[in-house]
């Protein structure tokens, strides 16, 4: 069996980094990936996935990278659930194994 993603985008937002109850080190990120062909009106569509990065995958992404920068992530699909409302929700995650930093995004006149 073989569970593998590889995916590159842009950031959509400054990583943050949060500690769990057992002392894990967590990152949630949301990587833009444009579809590399155009819908029916002429546009390119994005996708927007949700990555989770663990320890020093975590430290290193929140410490080199801003929003807007491109990055690659290889890593593995992983699905939850969880009861809200009386209703059960089903949600997909990217957990990132190797994340390479490919670009930084553009520094404005404000930023140099």
């Amino acid at each position: 069996m073989l569970n593998q993603i590889v995916l590159a985008g842009r950031l959509v937002s400054n990583p943050e980094i949060t500690t769990t109850e057992n002392n894990k080190k967590k990152t949630l990120i949301t990587v833009a990936v444009p579809r590399s062909y155009k819908n029916i009106d002429g546009n390119y569509d994005t996708d927007f996935i949700r990555c989770t990065l663990w320890n020093g995958i975590a430290e290193s992404t929140c410490e080199y990278c801003k929003k807007g920068d491109v990055v690659a992530i290889k890593g593995r699909l992983q699905t939850s659930s969880y009861e809200k409302d009386d209703e059960r929700k089903y949600v997909t995650d990217v957990v990132a194994e190797k994340v390479s930093f490919l670009s930084s995004a553009k520094k404005t006149d404000e930023e140099q």
